[in-house]
């Protein structure tokens, strides 16, 4: 297991940038992500550094947020959802002074979905999102080049060599810097479901009035076993004794708080007898993991279940991926009426489409590239390479741009 040590983060090179040339930048991200480490790396001597995390800096902050504003010429404001009022009060200072760099902000919600940000801030502001910890940055290796690679119709071969019960630690293992640095299986969960009632009893409160603490927290363990599945907001509501628009927004909530994630289904002009509902994922795997109880001794029994925990592990890479790609690329899943799919469909801003299946297998078939042909008969020729991800060793063709390829080709 990986000690408890400094991880180069992707995301530092955008966040460079972004300073260079934006008045305001926001790293979102879920807490413990290892957001305040990144941004501390920009403090200098004229960028102070300010957490809302103190009660007494968060005390002055609701006071008087245009003076505590005034007071700053420069700033790193670390989980500034604690205090919106201080958004408004930064519009007015960098509408003053317009020079870049003005604010490097954190939150552990989605700032965007903030009404004060979306309309206060607009054209002033960068965002960017920091994931728990990918793979390539686990391994201290550079950001990897398989997005770039297979917008180009190529797969890289595989980093490293993982397979197995080493492939199974690692999606249960996760990307949360504190449960890489604990030794067992048992510590880890045990901090997983810390981590789990800190979200419900803090962070809710700072971005949503919700009366029923409890079952929002016994909602990530009722969607557990719904991961990589179509949304079915009912059949959840129903297990909690809520009603469907009341689950929709803790649904929604947990989304915010970057717990879990709703990718939506792909479509396309002219596509016809397409599924328009969601599929739920977890961000991490690990927390995936313990919310819903799984060990590696269960897993090893039960596909099904494996197969939708690597699906959130590579649904959380794909997302780590997109958010320091040079390229837009925004993530789907694909199912028609037929019940034909694919696990997520990438598409860049050439709206160039790649396909990626998950199987929880070591061999791969002919049959298992179905949903990835039909969707290349219906994107044409935007469609650049669909890949079955297997627990294998080789990279193989199965076909005009169609490989199976080992699941560290992923971070390669």
């Amino acid at each position: 297991m990986v000690e408890n040590r400094m991880y180069p983060r992707h995301i530092s090179a955008r966040l460079q940038d972004a300073l260079a040339d934006t008045r305001v930048v926001a790293l979102n991200g879920p807490r413990q992500s290892g957001k305040t480490t990144t941004v501390r790396q920009f403090i200098t001597p004229q960028r102070r550094y300010v957490t809302l995390d103190d009660s007494v800096q968060l005390a002055a902050a609701r006071a008087d947020p245009i003076g505590f504003i005034r007071d700053l010429e420069f700033a790193i404001i670390d989980e500034v959802q604690r205090a919106p009022d201080l958004l408004l009060a930064m519009k007015k200072a960098v509408d003053e002074d317009r020079r870049p760099g003005r604010f490097l902000i954190t939150g552990s919600a989605n700032l965007l979905s903030i009404p004060s940000v979306k309309d206060s801030l607009a054209g002033r502001i960068e965002t960017r999102t920091l994931y728990p910890l990918s793979r390539s940055e686990i391994l201290s290796r550079p950001p990897p080049g398989f997005l770039a690679q297979a917008f180009q119709g190529r797969i890289p071969r595989p980093a490293e060599a993982l397979g197995g019960n080493d492939l199974i630690d690692v999606t249960l293992a996760g990307g949360y810097p504190e449960v890489l640095a604990r030794h067992t299986a048992r510590r880890r969960r045990d901090w997983c479901e810390a981590y789990i009632d800190s979200i419900v009893q803090r962070d809710v409160r700072d971005i949503a009035s919700v009366e029923k603490l409890g079952q929002l927290a016994r909602l990530l363990e009722v969607v557990a076993p719904y991961a990589g599945q179509l949304i079915n907001v009912s059949a959840i509501g129903t297990q909690l004794g809520l009603d469907q628009k009341t689950a929709d927004r803790y649904i929604a909530i947990l989304e915010q708080l970057f717990l879990i994630r709703r990718v939506q289904p792909w479509s396309r002009n002219g596509v016809k007898r397409l599924v328009k509902t969601g599929k739920l994922h977890f961000l991490d795997s690990g927390l995936l993991a313990a919310a819903g109880r799984r060990t590696r001794d269960q897993l090893t029994s039960d596909r099904p279940a494996l197969g939708a925990i690597f699906e959130s592990f590579v649904c959380g890479e794909l997302l780590k991926q997109a958010s320091w790609s040079d390229d837009r690329i925004a993530l789907f899943h694909y199912r028609d009426k037929d019940q034909v799919e694919v696990d997520f469909v990438l598409e860049n801003a050439r709206r160039q489409i790649v396909g990626i299946e998950v199987k929880a297998a070591a061999t791969v078939t002919a049959g298992d590239f179905g949903g990835l042909r039909k969707l290349q008969d219906v994107s044409g020729k935007s469609f650049r390479v669909g890949v079955v991800l297997y627990d294998g060793e080789h990279v193989l063709p199965f076909g005009d741009g169609l490989f199976a390829a080992p699941y560290p080709s992923l971070w390669s």
